[in-house]
């Protein structure tokens, strides 16, 4: 079965983030920046924050934040 991955806005996803313990930490233009400690390394995660995001571009947010789509949507 294949994922199905939702068209969400960049807030949208902002939010999301936030909830699961992202903290933000800079924007510039219409991109932000999101930070999280992990054990010894720190995510660093970049969301544009668009009316529509390309699919592609949550999967690059979700590889970046070391998410699977499944833990995204539970807290979406």
């Amino acid at each position: 079965m294949t994922k199905k991955y939702p068209i969400l806005s960049g807030k949208q996803i902002v939010s999301c983030l936030l909830k699961l313990g992202f903290d933000s930490v800079s924007q510039k233009g219409s991109h932000v920046k999101l930070c999280r400690m992990e054990k010894e390394s720190k995510k660093i995660v970049i969301v544009p924050l668009h009316e529509e995001l390309a699919v592609g571009t949550l999967k690059s947010v979700l590889l970046q934040a070391n998410l699977s789509l499944e833990e995204f949507m539970k807290e979406l």
